[in-house]
């Protein structure tokens, strides 16, 4: 998941709310009933039974993440995810992946802001297999030097790919670097450079001993399963491992802003660029939870497809911005931000674009949102989900990131009636208090013209 913004709402794009989309969302909740054990080590286990198809989803998610780091350390959540392929005391390194090909399935892992989170996707019945090597390395990873080297090697590279040599991920990582202060949401998830290359095997050492452990993690299942029979394995291969002594994060709280934040990045770039952030609440984090849904829904409005108003406001009407985007996500550990982004046309500039995106947030601040386009939003959320519904993978990992990031996985049951709730004074309401400049941090990415760097470095090199 590299793009810089995701939301639900912008996934599919209908006009009305037709009665194909109520027809699609009735069978649906049929597979909506999640079954819930907790081990006596305190690892909880989800189970979602939907027998559409013989296959399963098997992920677990350990409540550990980039935000957990601090300066120093960034980078050990992902480092660590990349070494839980290499080795444990009974699976050679790479066998594990093997494995699970052979059985027919495949497997990855990913590291975010708030979480850790490895899956197979296999058929049903190598559903043991599954359980019986996740257990494995849960508790009996094998660090060894050699392997710790050469996967600290990929990290590196992967971080001069997708971030040193992409002048926009240079931009964000900047944006982010000034849109916080405190808060560890600052960091990369990748780590910094620095951080990269002074850490040591005992630091990864050290972190899958605190985190890694059955009371710090979700095991979710969906699929071609049955719940008892899913609790039965998870009692025999992770009832056995010990609990450990968790630490309390420390709460790190972002202070509060008080003033437009402005940052120039120069890179050797063909076009220009532009970030801007809002600092805004969470579920887990606001005080009036209808204000996280109202901003749900206003970033819809603003990006939710051809039809939204940047797209049609800014690039097709007035032909300011070649792209923009708006983007929020209600699902974080920690109070986050409402994005922009976008590339200016070649006869307008980035204060322009800058101006034209704060006019569009101004017209919500004084005029409710028409109905139609209220009811369009509406429509496109529940189309997304009832469609979403159809992959193990997304119901899975719906589950086990609102479980690992606090909010609780009974949430997932109560999005589509809370967004359906929400009004147009609302949106107007989330627009006033929420999206004004004492919350704002704004980037601008400058290009260098690439002909002039060229020809500097071709003149050094002489």
């Amino acid at each position: 998941m590299n793009k810089l913004f995701f939301a639900i709402l912008t996934s599919l794009i209908f006009s009305v709310i037709s009665p194909a989309v109520f027809a699609a969302e009735q069978p649906a909740q049929l597979h909506n009933i999640v079954h819930e054990k907790v081990l006596k080590n305190g690892l909880k286990v989800l189970v979602k039974e939907d027998r559409r198809a013989p296959v399963m989803v098997s992920q677990i998610w350990y409540k550990v993440g980039a935000s957990y780091e601090h300066d120093g350390i960034t980078g050990l959540s992902h480092v660590l995810e990349h070494m839980m392929f290499q080795g444990t005391d009974n699976l050679e390194p790479g066998e594990f992946s093997k494995i699970i090909a052979a059985n027919g399935g495949r497997e990855n892992a990913f590291t975010g802001a708030d979480y850790t989170a490895y899956f197979q996707t296999m058929e049903a019945s190598r559903l043991e297999v599954s359980m019986r090597l996740e257990s494995e390395r849960m508790h009996h990873l094998n660090l060894q030097e050699k392997e710790f080297v050469k996967e600290l090697q990929v990290v590196m590279e992967e971080r001069r790919l997708r971030t040193e040599d992409k002048p926009q991920g240079q931009a964000y990582e900047y944006f982010k670097a000034i849109a916080y202060t405190s808060s560890p949401y600052r960091n990369p998830i990748i780590g910094w450079m620095q951080d990269l290359e002074e850490m040591k095997l005992v630091d990864l050492s050290d972190w899958y001993k605190q985190w890694y452990a059955p009371n710090n993690a979700t095991l979710v299942v969906v699929g071609d399963v049955n719940a008892d029979k899913v609790f039965e394995l998870a009692e025999h291969y992770f009832g056995v491992i010990p609990a450990v002594q968790l630490e309390p994060v420390k709460q790190r709280k972002e202070v509060s802003q008080v003033g437009v934040r402005r940052g120039v990045v120069k890179q050797k770039a063909k076009v220009p660029y532009l970030l801007m952030g809002y600092k805004v609440p969470v579920l887990n984090t606001a005080d009036i939870e209808s204000d996280v849904y109202a901003l749900e829904v206003l970033s819809g409005i603003l990006d939710g497809g051809s039809s939204a108003r940047l797209n049609a406001n800014l690039i097709r009407g007035k032909q300011i911005a070649a792209s923009v985007g708006a983007g929020y996500d209600l699902n974080a550990r920690l109070d986050s931000l409402f994005l922009f982004d976008g590339v200016p046309t070649a006869k307008h500039s980035l204060a322009e674009l800058e101006t034209a995106i704060i006019t569009e947030i101004t017209k919500l601040k004084n005029q409710l949102v028409k109905p139609q386009e209220l009811d369009r939003i509406k429509a496109q959320v529940i189309a997304s989900s009832v469609y979403q519904k159809d992959s193990n993978f997304y119901q899975a990992m719906q589950l086990g990131m609102l479980e690992t990031v606090g909010i609780g996985w009974e949430k997932e049951a109560e999005y589509l009636d809370k967004v359906k709730a929400v009004t147009a004074a609302q949106i107007q309401a989330v627009a006033k208090k929420y999206l004004i400049e004492d919350y704002l941090t704004i980037v601008y990415m400058e290009p260098q013209e690439m002909t002039s760097v060229k020809k500097v470095e071709k003149k050094n090199a002489q």
